[in-house]
């Protein structure tokens, strides 16, 4: 599944269609397309990882779930995997296995934005705020969790705690004040390190844990396992990483 910073850069990829008309839409989406011909993008706008076209009187919403994808100009795929299809006057955008809705451009003034762990609104203190609430819970579900940390995923999630040097089983309550805060600031420092490895096609190489078998720190063999309600793949090392 695509991380916030992912969906970033494809959201600078769309940017040249900003301020021009859908002249054509198409599809599989389960909602009335041809309601959008006529319309202007006004704006392309992120939230973790979710996308939202604004247009004059609604917005689309996509999310790439684990195995979607977008193109420009060029269709890519069977047409039994286009959701969605935008034809303007200077080209086209195509999005495949993913999840596209309409909604009211009011449902945009309900997102908590500060929550957008790479927003320039991003508001620690209340992802803070957010953990303090849940102290049973453990760190690699709250760093998931979208509603604390819009956009963390899979791989943010593992690097930051082998970064910050606790277990991901560790309850939120039982974070010290200090590693607390710790958690919150590098989940968005790595994530912007992510969106810089991303653009410059070297993130695997950066990786430290996430899909290891040993430790970079110590030598040791990483433990793999399925962690928290999600069970989402961990790696971690018990030597360098303390559970709390």
């Amino acid at each position: 599944m695509p991380e916030g910073p992912s969906i970033l850069l494809m959201k600078e990829s769309l940017q040249p269609f900003v301020g021009h008309q859908v002249t054509e839409a198409s599809g599989n989406a389960k909602f009335e397309k041809e309601s959008l011909i006529g319309q202007i993008l006004h704006e392309i706008r992120t939230f973790g990882k979710q996308t939202y076209l604004v247009l004059d009187n609604t917005a689309i919403r996509i999310h790439l779930l684990m195995f979607g994808s977008y193109s420009i100009d060029e269709q890519t795929k069977p047409d039994n995997s286009l959701r969605l299809s935008l034809r303007f006057k200077t080209g086209s955008m195509y999005f495949y296995t993913c999840s596209v809705k309409s909604v009211a451009l009011e449902f945009l003034s309900t997102i908590d934005w500060e929550a957008d762990i790479m927003s320039d609104v991003w508001n620690p203190e209340k992802a803070e705020k957010k953990l303090k609430s849940k102290p049973a819970m453990m760190v690699c579900d709250a760093l998931m969790d979208q509603d604390i940390f819009s956009g963390v995923g899979n791989i943010i999630k593992n690097e930051v705690l082998f970064r910050i040097g606790v277990q991901p089983e560790s309850l939120a309550g039982n974070l010290p004040a200090k590693k607390l805060k710790e958690l919150i600031a590098e989940a968005r420092n790595y994530s912007f390190d992510f969106l810089e490895w991303k653009r410059e096609f070297v993130l695997k190489k950066h990786w430290l844990v996430h899909t290891k078998t040993i430790c970079p720190k110590c030598g040791e063999k990483l433990v793999k396992k399925q962690t928290g309600i999600g069970k989402r793949r961990s790696f971690y090392c018990e030597n360098d990483q303390k559970i709390y």
